[in-house]
């Protein structure tokens, strides 16, 4: 194994090589003393090339140090790069050495309990790159994300946390290049403790000093950092992808390969290959990535893409295995939020409510349980009731509150906007250019009659009424609710689920306001501000205002009920009409003189005070009402 540096990212002739010497643990060491910031370098390992084994050792390839805290230049698709004893140099990005120092200034963590955080899932580049109010230069950057329009905008919603889309240093595919297209969203890494640096005003070293300094000014506005990370699979693809980093230094260590032809990867991450966590060797590499995330760069969570992966010991799915295990005795990982995406694509690969006690999950029983109901699922509605409950029937709340395990979203990166969500009942992924095969089928959307954009103002209204119920419901339940970036200005993809390669206007927020969404917006932030003081245990009530019977709840057809919350005095009631018709809602009696307030109405702007003890609900509507003692 020999160390090779490097003037610059454009010199591809070597200044030196330097070959390591393997210690009794099996690791390769060298130290350099005269080195120092602003070098860059690579790898080269000897060994044998046999697939047939799982060896596919090539000193011919340049390889990208996996624990390197930055990389320089660029990634240019080349038959060298797949090609067997073809020098790879010119066409890979450098290993770079950083300067670690830096002026935290009094930077603490937030720590923000799980049960006050609120999550705003967004895209450094795609969050500010139309930001008009932002300096040309920063939009679109880390940088940019700590602007004053764009904090001010954050701390308005009343989130506790951004989660990052990945930020760990990744390049495009092969086929996306070759059609003009790239990876946006970055779940394709080559280097997993490396800022991207196409964030940063440049890539030697300014990635890394202007990362800190964006997780720096979250904090100082008491927002925490969570990053989405992607450990189950690389960017060097199966086994006709590119040789970069991994691959190169030990295939049959780093990846799950086939039992019966090792030339072949186990592709449980639909990506071509799997990293193979169940090994305690490179367990413990992934949780040394984490911890210098941490330790160096503040972030206070990760948010893992296919967790069920990282828990793959054989033969399936442990919450003992290398990875849980390691990152459990931890005591700096043992402080910060773990959130799982959890499932993958393998065998036993949905894992909802089987991840270890300290994790949240991301709850899809939820997400499509509520989109269910909002569009009129004949039948739904026990199974609403049960995801605002906060999904006891999925999470064991002796192990763990519903408070703290449930991940509530209607709608995130992955899949329609919130805006699309109602405006289309199929996916238009043809600017993908896959002839719309890529991005799922199964979105439980509703258009309300038109496909796509339209002029007429009934349907127009109705679509609005229908985003205030999804946020509403979110921001209502109970769980750790999650916002994805744009949803609260109306963001669209044209009916697009699948943009992870549209770095364009398709995919980036467009500030610009009007009416309705200035309106959506404040909508947003009232319902946000409610939930910080919201009760989350009550009583489900008929239309008749008397408690749901198993009758009421096997009732086919859409029909109101609510929920009430806390006691007298501070009494809430939220009201549900999902039907197509409007019904009369009698209201709850406290025993007690006083009235009920209207506080939101997702079918009228504005508060007042109600007369009587019944209510109108509009069709497709949710009211929350809030008690007031004489």
């Amino acid at each position: 194994m020999d160390l090779c540096l490097f003037a610059t990212t454009a010199d591809h002739e070597e200044l030196e090589r330097h070959p390591l010497e393997r210690d009794r643990q099996g690791v390769w060491r060298l130290y350099l003393p005269d080195i120092g910031p602003g070098q860059l370098y690579g790898y080269r390992v000897q060994g044998p090339w046999k697939p047939e084994a799982g060896h596919r050792f090539d000193p011919a390839k340049l390889l990208v140090d996996p624990c390197a805290h930055a990389l320089s230049g660029d990634y240019i698709v080349d038959p060298s790069l797949t090609e067997r004893s073809q020098d790879s140099t010119p066409f890979v990005p450098k290993s770079l050495v950083v300067d670690p120092r830096f002026d935290w200034q009094d930077d603490q963590p937030p720590a923000t309990p799980w049960r006050e955080t609120v999550i705003y899932e967004c895209h450094v580049r795609g969050m500010t790159r139309l930001h008009p109010d932002l300096p040309e230069e920063l939009r679109g950057t880390y940088l940019g994300l700590v602007e004053p329009p764009v904090l001010d905008h954050l701390s308005s919603l009343g989130v506790t946390a951004v989660e990052l889309l990945p930020v760990q240093h990744f390049v495009s595919e092969h086929h996306l290049i070759e059609n003009g297209l790239s990876n946006y969203f970055g779940y394709n890494p080559i280097a997993f403790c490396a800022p991207h640096p196409a964030y940063a005003s440049g890539d030697a070293g300014q990635q890394v000093q202007e990362f800190k300094t964006m997780v720096r000014g979250l904090h100082r506005i008491g927002l925490e950092v969570i990053l989405d990370v992607v450990f189950n699979h690389t960017a060097e693809g199966d086994h006709h992808g590119p040789t970069l980093c991994l691959r190169g230094l030990d295939n049959l260590l780093y990846y799950r390969l086939r039992g019966d032809d090792p030339r072949h990867y186990e592709n449980f991450s639909g990506c071509g290959n799997t990293v193979d966590t169940g090994d305690p060797r490179v367990a413990r590499w992934v949780v040394g990535c984490l911890r210098h995330w941490v330790e160096e760069m503040h972030v206070d969570g990760f948010r893992f893409d296919l967790a069920a992966t990282l828990g793959r010991h054989q033969p399936g799915f442990d919450t003992h295995s290398p990875f849980f295990e390691q990152l459990e005795s931890d005591t700096v990982l043992s402080s910060v939020k773990l959130i799982a995406e959890p499932w993958d694509m393998g065998p036993a690969g949905y894992q909802l409510g089987r991840f270890p006690r300290d994790w949240a999950e991301w709850n899809d029983r939820y997400r499509d349980d509520v989109r269910s109901f909002w569009r009129g699922d004949r039948g739904s509605a026990r199974a609403l009731a049960r995801r605002i409950e906060g999904s006891t029937d999925i999470f064991d709340r002796k192990q763990r509150p519903p408070e703290e395990s449930s991940l509530n979203l209607v709608a995130c990166h992955d899949g329609f906007t919130l805006h699309d969500l109602v405006s289309y009942e199929h996916k238009h992924n043809l600017a993908n250019g896959e002839e719309n095969r890529d991005g799922h089928n199964h979105n439980l959307s509703r258009n309300w009659g038109v496909e796509g954009p339209t002029e007429s103002t009934v349907i127009l209204r109705q679509r609005e009424r229908a985003k205030r119920n999804l946020l509403a419901t979110l921001a209502f339940s109970r769980g750790v609710p999650m916002l994805s970036h744009g949803d609260e200005l109306g963001r669209t993809q044209l009916g697009n689920n699948n943009a992870y390669c549209q770095d364009n206007e398709l995919t980036w927020i467009d500030w610009s306001l009007d009416d309705d969404k200035v309106r959506l917006l404040e909508f947003v932030r009232r319902i946000f501000a409610w939930r910080s003081a919201a009760h989350f245990s009550g009583t489900w009530i008929s239309a008749s205002g008397w408690p749901m019977t198993d009758v009421d709840w096997r009732r086919v057809e859409p029909a109101p009920f609510g929920l009430l919350l806390g006691e007298a005095p501070e009494l809430c009631c939220l009201l549900f009409n999902p039907a197509d018709q409007e019904h009369l809602f009698s209201l709850p009696r406290t025993g007690e003189p006083g009235w009920w307030r209207q506080v939101v109405n997702t079918a009228h702007d504005g508060e007042r005070r109600l007369a009587g003890r019944s209510i109108r609900l509009e069709p497709n509507s949710l009211l929350l009402l809030e008690w007031k003692s004489r």
